[in-house]
């Protein structure tokens, strides 16, 4: 279908931004006149233009806005956010024809662009490529219908299930390629958050950072019951905003907050709401064992990422386990094969 074809641009448009956009959702426009595209856009960066401004900047004859069809994979927002309402804009431009992918199921919109556009005498299709377009905000969709961030689990394991040797100090023992490394730093530039427990911190003393890929590094998030990780880590250098979980109470300081948290049964519900309260959308989990395995036994998570590598540790610290699984995508990167798991299809 001719139409079809629009959306689809505007998906692989809204694509561009999934490092970017967050904690916004990744939108694509698309102007057509005549079966001809005339303008096209994507959401770039929160708080910068939306999909449907710069698909209409870039339009060379303004005049031909009046006969044309925007198509947009999502819902036009109808509220002032950092940017006026796009709703605002098409009707002021006078566009007759809106085509729509999916509604937004942010609150402040969830319907209310569509019947703005509606009301204004416009004609308005929506449900274009729906399931496609709901995928493509899928992140959006559960910090904002969940109240939690969008929980991704990544690790790599060895031929025989083991993440690292058993060790007090030292360096961990090298699973990963320098080619899985840059991917799990692309990863990381994808994520607003990135999280570790006491003992990763401690024995690997990671920097958590994108030094290997281009991007903003996330915020880093670690669990410190005891308060008992030495400052001379890097999580504690300020270079990159530190979030603390602890029951301590212990006062921040600039780059470094410390939140009290309960370390009972709910203890990562409780961290997960103290992220969504601080518009954190997405959070990479590294490690270790012990904390990926709280996740998955509390069904807190959304997909992951498993590097399988062939190498035989025979003992050590054993990887964590996903029961039950029925789908995953396989694909070699280097020496290693990486299984991507989506939880949805395996619940």
């Amino acid at each position: 279908m001719e139409k079809e074809k629009y959306m689809w641009r505007c998906i692989q448009l809204a694509r561009n931004a999934f490092s970017t956009a967050a904690p916004n959702p990744m939108v694509g426009a698309v102007i057509v006149h005549n079966g001809q595209i005339i303008g096209e856009g994507y959401h770039i960066r929160c708080g910068g233009p939306h999909a449907e401004v710069n698909a209409i900047r870039s339009v060379k004859e303004p005049a031909l806005l009046k006969e044309s069809t925007i198509y947009v994979s999502l819902e036009p927002c109808a509220h002032y956010g950092k940017t006026p309402p796009c709703a605002d804009l098409i009707i002021e431009k006078q566009i007759p024809r809106i085509v729509i992918g999916c509604q937004d199921p942010f609150c402040k919109v969830a319907g209310r662009g569509i019947q703005k556009l509606k009301d204004a005498g416009r004609e308005v299709t929506v449900g274009l490529l729906e399931e496609e377009c709901r995928k493509l905000i899928h992140r959006f969709t559960t910090f904002h219908t969940l109240h939690r961030p969008y929980i991704t689990l990544k690790w790599a394991e060895s031929a025989d299930g083991y993440i690292d040797r058993s060790r007090e100090g030292g360096k961990p023992y090298p699973l990963s390629s320098p080619l899985s490394s840059m991917a799990t730093h692309k990863r990381r530039a994808e994520h607003k958050a990135i999280m570790v427990g006491t003992r990763t911190a401690l024995l690997d003393n990671p920097m958590l950072s994108v030094r290997n890929w281009s991007g903003e590094t996330p915020i880093r998030v670690v669990l410190d019951r005891r308060l008992s990780l030495p400052h001379t880590l890097h999580l504690f250098d300020g270079l990159t905003p530190t979030i603390v979980f602890t029951e301590k109470e212990q006062e921040s300081t600039p780059n470094i907050s410390y939140i009290h948290a309960d370390f009972g049964e709910n203890v990562l519900t409780d961290i997960m709401n103290a992220l969504y309260e601080r518009n954190i959308p997405t959070l990479l989990v590294e490690g270790g064992s012990r904390l990926l395995q709280s996740f998955i036994d509390s069904g807190l998570w959304d997909e992951a990422y498993v590097e399988k590598c062939p190498a035989i540790l025979a003992s050590g610290v054993k990887a964590p386990r996903i029961d039950g699984i029925s789908h995953t995508c396989e694909k070699r990167l280097g020496r290693s094969f990486l299984h991507y798991i989506n939880s949805t299809k395996n619940r």
